[in-house]
């Protein structure tokens, strides 16, 4: 059983599990932003990594690793005496199943799981069990207490795995580097374009430029900026230089830091037509710097933009769609103007770090307190 603070003479310790902090992805700015929050203050934050990103290693290095990790995470645990682990995890079986072993290790160790699920959709997920779905379905009630990005993936777990104690709990940022900055007015400019993230296919990448190459056709004057590194780098510069595009495609590669609010002000609209999607950190930075988005409406991306209001919705894969919702905006600045500040209003309002380390808060206290070990049945 967890000690509670007031048995002891330190803050309650608790175990943060993810990627390596300096690698580029969603879940580590997720990890960074925990790690550099008011939470410091009231409880002592560990991370202990988990998965490939950020490491040098051949197949046999990674193998001994995945064996000795479920060990290594029962000596953190025991020797660091943590009293909440805070696993970070997605909805695809590699990543599931590999932080299934650490939940597992941890409820052997006595200690109370949070499991925030990042990215993939249950239903699918389930589905692709096939036969072995009952068995799934038992191992997503192993954690005490199931965090979800968007109220789709809270309403399918509710659906799917009844009696499972589930919230939601949308992600978060520091909107003030973004807040002041200003930008050129569009009229008598191309309109410029942003994609940040992963370099792969799921992105929409390849449709982003088609469609970019489809409005230039109808005399649209826009032009696309890339930021990011990923498996599908070449064969993106490959596509850009097939669709002639060369003149109008910036890549960028990776950028962080005070880089990127220079980078966000230097652009007008954000383009991230993604097959699939948690709440994409580049989304709510975006917005905060005053941009309006094209985005699909898939994982928590509805929870935040409102149609017609802070940008367009385009369907996964629709080039056309694309197309048009890039001349829409390339040809009125004054909605891109107007667009862009109610993005700004919605970030600021209902999306900042504030709100996001109130809850964790009063998550890791109630599961920290042997007196609230049904907290994760009262989210």
């Amino acid at each position: 059983m967890a000690q509670s603070h007031s048995d002891t003479e330190h803050p309650p310790a608790v175990l943060i599990l993810g990627p390596d902090r300096s690698a580029i992805s969603g879940v580590s700015t997720h990890l960074n932003l925990l790690f550099s929050s008011s939470l410091r203050s009231r409880f002592q934050l560990h991370h202990f990594q988990v998965g490939s990103e950020g490491r040098t290693e051949n197949a046999l290095a990674r193998v001994l690793r995945l064996a000795d990790s479920p060990f290594a995470l029962a000596a953190t645990l025991l020797a660091g005496k943590i009293e909440v682990m805070h696993v970070n995890t997605s909805l695809n079986r590699r990543a599931y199943w590999r932080d299934f072993a650490y939940m597992l290790v941890a409820r052997l160790c006595g200690v109370p799981v949070l499991c925030q699920v990042h990215g993939g959709n249950l239903q699918r997920f389930s589905a692709a069990a096939g036969i072995f779905a009952p068995l799934l379905r038992a191992a997503l009630r192993l954690p005490d207490l199931v965090v979800v990005l968007s109220r789709s993936e809270l309403e399918s777990w509710q659906r799917l795995v009844p009696g499972q104690p589930v919230m939601h709990l949308a992600n978060a940022i520091d909107p003030r580097p973004y807040l002041g900055l200003e930008r050129p007015p569009l009229a008598g400019r191309p309109l410029k374009l942003l994609y940040i993230g992963r370099l792969c296919r799921e992105k929409g990448l390849y449709e982003a430029l088609s469609g970019l190459r489809m409005a230039q056709v109808h005399g649209v004057a826009a032009q696309l900026t890339i930021a990011g590194a990923g498996p599908d780098a070449a064969a993106l510069r490959n596509k850009a230089c097939q669709l002639g595009l060369e003149r109008y495609i910036h890549f960028v590669g990776p950028v962080v830091g005070d880089a990127k609010p220079a980078l966000l002000a230097q652009n007008d609209v954000l383009l991230l037509p993604s097959y699939s999607e948690g709440l994409p950190y580049a989304l709510l930075e975006c917005m905060a710097a005053g941009m309006p988005a094209i985005v699909t409406p898939v994982g928590a991306i509805p929870d935040v933009v409102i149609e017609h209001q802070h940008g367009y919705f385009v369907p996964p894969r629709d080039v056309p769609s694309i197309a048009r919702a890039i001349a829409s905006l390339a040809t009125d600045p004054g909605l891109v103007a107007r667009m862009g500040a109610a993005s700004r209003q919605r970030v600021a309002s209902a999306y900042s770090v504030q709100r996001l380390t109130q809850e964790f808060t009063r998550l890791y206290t109630e599961f920290a307190s042997p007196r609230c070990s049904g907290a994760a049945s009262r989210p």
